[in-house]
């Protein structure tokens, strides 16, 4: 199982401006903390600063034991493996931009090898030692960090063929290379989200913004929910 999970991981590897009238410059009164725009000679007050979305995230409670140590170890195995996704992810972006400036198809070819045998040297060791959970939370976040399943980035730099028998040889350990990262709908999800977002705020990972469309702070609160009105119910 470990080879050919192995074999398929090492493979992956301006503002728009909507105002008719041009901005000059932008102006900040630091004295009171506006911001202005000037736009041809036109002053316009800007009282807010976009920033990014930012989430307090409390301490975490559990209804009993067995809870709190199926979280331990989810956590432990999110960390483990979310490095070797962003990895993906940062391969991803650095072969397509290598392969807009290839023409040829042969070219192409050889230097997707060569990235290959690149990731085989370095990785190959860590990537042996993952269990089947891990194997399967990896591609999870492969798909969190670029917006593609495993099987179709497969499908994409390999054949649809290879794709196919990929998937089907994963089956056989209780992979699939077309599982999503789904935390809107899937509490396992949500919780690796949980475990990621509270790991970038103790800088224990460092982040890299998800290729998906979600809030965690959406999610926290659905979730919250979601999990007390179970709770109540039993």
């Amino acid at each position: 199982m470990q080879k050919h999970l192995l074999y398929i991981f090492i493979l992956l590897f301006p503002c728009i401006g909507i105002c008719q009238k041009e901005v000059d410059s932008t102006k900040i009164d630091t004295s009171g903390y506006v911001q202005y725009y000037i736009i041809e000679g036109d002053t316009i007050p800007h009282e807010a600063i976009d920033l990014d979305e930012v989430v307090i995230l409390g301490k975490l409670k559990f209804k009993d034991r067995l809870a709190r140590r199926k979280y331990l170890i989810l956590r432990r195995k999110t960390r483990k493996v979310y490095p070797y996704a962003k990895l993906a992810s940062d391969r991803l972006t650095e072969l397509n931009e290598r392969l807009k400036n290839i023409k040829s198809k042969k070219a192409r070819k050889k230097y997707i090898k060569i990235l290959q045998k690149y990731m085989e040297e370095e990785f190959t060791a860590e990537l042996k030692k993952m269990t089947r959970t891990e194997g399967q939370i990896l591609v999870k976040l492969i798909h969190r960090q670029t917006g593609q399943t495993m099987f179709d980035l497969v499908k994409e730099y390999r054949s649809g063929w290879k794709a196919f028998w990929y998937n089907s040889t994963a089956k056989l350990f209780s992979i699939s290379l077309k599982e999503q990262y789904d935390p809107i709908n899937i509490e396992e999800d949500y919780w690796i989200e949980d475990i990621l977002q509270r790991s970038f705020q103790s800088n224990i990972l460092e982040e890299q913004k998800t290729a998906l469309d979600f809030s965690f702070y959406s999610l926290r609160n659905k979730w919250t929910d979601t999990i007390r009105a179970t709770t109540t119910e039993n």
